[in-house]
């Protein structure tokens, strides 16, 4: 347990030990980036920091979103007492002990306390219990953060008792923004080092979404760069390491020469290879087609490759998803329609679990769809049937088809002569369905492949059954 006094003024060395990430921690609301469903004016957050309201918020969301962030700045501005939990070494003891003193401070002093706890999902359901009474009571304004789904981690009465706020990763144009507050803050690296085009694309590749880890890569790629040193003295070659300090009269010498942080130095950081990836470009287009027609074309190994190479390249697993869940029903169909739920299931387990462990159920799919039957068969069918009506082939509906509930329907011979399925052996009848102008076509063509040689047959015998009454 911690109970955070913050100091600006503290250990100018131990500050300099601090991670970049740490340092470059957003001071007020204004400063943090990304989030702006949660910052609004009004917020719930807003008047948590600036109206000091009584609240208990959960911060649901993937690692580097920023919940940590959050809870030290609404630490900073509060006027309660901050006290942070972590819910990896925290007991029921350290709990109760929190509880046991908020209560005694606001009942002496009436001094309220905020209680932040991370890694809440880690905190068992008697350790969740212990916090009730005082959220209910509001002894404790509480701040929860987890990466795990709440509903899932969380027990119902605490969770009923707090609001739910849920953090987004951050965007492209987010991460770039902390890198380069980052390279010029005085918190940072001050301006002594600049960034090519191409390392910035790479680190906001490799951080995906996550703006802690893209600072930590930027820190680490910096240390690899070389140290900045201050241009020679007169023409003389060598100099200093580093912004010298101010002397006696206040006057700092010149600058150091800033270093460049290229791609090759984030690769050496990080040991991640820069994958030539323009998200907006032709690599973009050309990979997703690749992986695509690999799929298709029964390619396990060939789409596993593409998809890697749109992990590296930090390509947003939901596009990825979304991509196999279209194609296990335009590429496979009917020919094995548990494609679509293994598409379907990897795309929930990107939104459940997030990356990087979903990259395993989304190669699960893609390996189904690669090995099933394939059959275009559905597509075909709708398109067709789109073409025709675009084309004004649409025709009445039927009378018997047409809806007869409604006053006046029966005079005008809605519903008259329909033949209800269910009463006949089967479960099929002869029965004119299609409107006149439409009643040959036929859209579903099923091919040989897999299930649909099956579902082929039984598609001929109702046809047969249902046309035959005409």
């Amino acid at each position: 347990m911690s109970e955070t006094l913050f100091d600006d003024a503290g250990s100018e060395a131990a500050k300099g030990q601090e991670p970049l990430a740490v340092r470059m921690r957003p001071r007020t609301l204004d400063e943090v980036v990304g989030q702006r469903h949660l910052l609004g004016t009004g917020s719930p957050l807003r008047r948590l920091v600036e109206d000091d309201a009584p609240m208990s918020v959960f911060l649901w969301g993937p690692p580097g979103t920023g919940k940590t962030t959050l809870a030290t700045v609404v630490s900073r501005v509060t006027k309660r007492r901050f006290v942070e939990l972590s819910a990896v070494n925290a007991g029921v003891k350290d709990v109760r002990a929190v509880v046991d003193e908020a209560r005694r401070r606001m009942g002496m002093h009436g001094t309220r306390t905020l209680l932040f706890v991370d890694e809440v999902h880690r905190f068992n359901k008697t350790q969740q219990d212990a916090l009730l009474p005082a959220v209910e009571n509001r002894w404790v304004s509480f701040i929860g953060a987890t990466t795990e789904n709440p509903f899932f981690s969380v027990v119902s009465p605490l969770l009923s008792r707090s609001l739910l706020l849920t953090l987004e990763s951050l965007d492209e144009d987010d991460v770039r923004a902390l890198i380069a507050r980052a390279l010029t803050d005085e918190r940072g690296l001050d301006g002594r080092y600049t960034l090519t085009e191409e390392a910035a694309d790479h680190l906001v590749r490799l951080a995906g979404g996550d703006g802690r880890r893209s600072l930590t890569y930027l820190e680490a790629a910096a240390l690899v760069s070389g140290p900045t040193r201050l241009p020679p003295p007169d023409g003389e070659a060598g100099g200093e390491e580093g912004p010298a300090p101010a002397d006696a009269s206040g006057t700092r010498p010149a600058r150091a020469e800033p270093a460049t942080i290229t791609a090759e130095h984030v690769e050496r950081a990080v040991d991640r290879h820069a994958v030539r990836y323009d998200r907006s470009g032709d690599q973009h287009y050309d990979v997703i087609s690749a992986f695509i027609k690999s799929m298709r074309g029964s390619d396990p190994d060939a789409a596993l490759h593409y998809l890697a190479r749109m992990f590296e390249a930090g390509e947003d697993p939901r596009f990825i998803a979304r991509r196999i869940v279209v194609h296990a029903s335009e590429d496979v169909g009917m020919a094995d329609p548990t494609a679509l739920q293994t598409a379907v299931a990897a795309a929930q387990a990107v939104q459940l679990i997030g990356m990087p462990e979903a990259r395993i159920n989304l190669a699960q799919a893609v390996i189904h769809i690669s090995l099933a039957p394939k059959s275009n068969s559905v597509i075909s069918a709708v398109d067709s049937a789109i073409a025709d009506v675009r084309a004004g082939r649409i025709g009445q509906v039927p009378g018997h088809l047409r809806d007869g509930h409604y006053k006046g329907a029966a005079e005008l011979g809605h519903g008259q002569g329909y033949r209800n399925a269910h009463d006949f052996p089967g479960g099929v009848v002869a029965q004119q369905y299609a409107p006149d102008e439409l009643v040959d076509r036929e859209y579903y063509r099923p091919t040989a492949h897999g299930a649909e040689r099956r579902f082929g047959e039984v598609l001929q015998r109702i046809r047969d059954v249902v046309r035959g009454g005409r």
